[in-house]
C-alpha cells in the first residue's frame, strides 16, 4: 500500500512583500517535519537557499524566480521551478533532480557530486565548474539553450549537455510561470552553432564529458580540452537523458538527433601535473 503524498502551499509573499529567505526556509523545514512531501511555494521572489541540505525525498514546486543556491548540499529532493533561477543552482548537489522552466545563470552545479539538473533555457558562465564523480555517482547538467564562458571549467567528472534550442516566446514573459503545457513544440528552433557556447569551453578539464549539440569552433576550446569522437556508445549514454529532457519540456526527441553532437573531453587526467610536481634542477 502506497502512502498518498501530502501537499501544502506556502505563500512567499504573504503581505504583499517578499518573505525573508530565512523565514521561508524555516517554513519549508517545518512542513517536511510535519510529514508533507509536496511543497508548493507561491510568489517566490529570489529567496535564496531553498531546499538547502534537505535529504528527504520531497518535491518542492516553486512558482516565481528562485534565488541563488537552490538545492545546495541537498541529497534527493525534486525541485521544479516555474520561472528562472539565479546563480549556484545545485551547488554541491549530491542527489535528486532540479528542473527549471526558464533560465539559470552562473556557476550552476558547482562541485556537484550527483543528481541531475535540467534547465529549459540559457545559462551564464562557469556552468559545472569543479563537478566530480565517484563510482556510480555521476552528476548531469542539461541546458536547453546556450551557455557563456568557461562552461565545464576544471571538471573532474560528470556530464554537461548543451542543446542549443530556442523555445520562442515560451519563457519570454518572466512574470508568467511556465509549465510543460505552455511549451509549443512546433516553435522550438535551433540556435546557430557559433552562439551555443562561448570562449574557454572546458578550460582545465581533467575528467568528465561535455556534449554540445552542434559544431564547436576550435578557438572556443579552453586549455587541455579536446574534441573527441562521438560514438554509438555516447549516443546510448545520452539517450535516456535526452528523453527525460524532452519529457520535461515538451520537445520532440527526433528534433534533438537531427544535429550532430560535439564531444569534449580532457587531454589528460593530470593536465597540471608538470606545473605542481617538483623537478630537481
Amino acid at each position: 500500500m502506497t502512502t498518498k503524498k501530502r501537499k501544502i502551499t506556502i505563500n512567499a509573499e504573504p503581505e504583499g512583500w517578499p518573505m525573508d529567505y530565512r523565514e521561508l526556509n524555516k517554513k519549508i523545514r517545518k512542513a517536511i517535519r510535519d510529514g508533507y512531501t509536496h511543497l508548493i511555494l507561491q510568489n517566490v521572489k529570489g529567496q535564496r537557499f531553498i531546499g538547502a541540505g534537505i535529504k528527504e525525498p520531497v518535491t518542492i514546486e516553486i512558482f516565481g524566480d528562485a534565488g541563488l543556491d537552490l538545492g545546495v548540499f541537498s541529497e534527493g529532493i525534486t525541485a521544479i521551478v516555474h520561472g528562472c533561477s539565479e546563480y549556484l543552482l545545485g551547488n554541491t548537489l549530491n542527489a535528486g533532480e532540479l528542473i527549471v522552466y526558464g533560465d539559470s545563470w552562473d556557476v550552476t552545479g558547482m562541485g556537484a557530486r550527483g543528481g541531475r539538473i535540467f534547465v529549459m533555457g540559457n545559462g551564464g558562465s562557469r556552468i559545472g565548474i569543479h563537478m566530480k564523480e565517484f563510482k556510480d555517482k555521476k552528476p548531469v547538467i542539461v541546458y536547453g539553450g546556450t551557455v557563456k564562458q568557461y562552461c565545464g571549467e576544471y571538471m573532474a567528472g560528470g556530464m554537461i549537455v548543451v542543446l542549443g534550442l530556442d523555445f520562442g516566446d515560451a519563457i519570454a514573459d518572466r512574470k508568467k510561470p511556465v509549465e510543460r503545457e505552455d511549451i509549443d513544440p512546433n516553435k522550438v528552433k535551433d540556435i546557430i552553432d557559433e552562439k551555443i557556447v562561448q570562449s574557454d569551453l572546458c578550460g582545465g578539464i581533467h575528467g568528465g564529458t561535455v556534449y554540445i549539440r552542434g559544431d564547436v569552433p576550435d578557438h572556443s576550446l579552453g586549455v587541455y580540452a579536446i574534441k573527441d569522437e562521438f560514438t554509438q556508445e555516447d549516443k546510448e549514454i545520452l539517450a535516456p537523458i535526452i528523453e527525460r529532457f524532452c519529457e520535461l519540456f515538451n520537445v520532440p526527441v527526433d528534433l534533438i538527433w537531427k544535429k550532430k553532437f560535439t564531444k569534449i573531453t580532457p587531454v589528460s587526467s593530470r593536465p597540471f601535473g608538470k606545473v605542481y610536481t617538483y623537478t630537481p634542477i
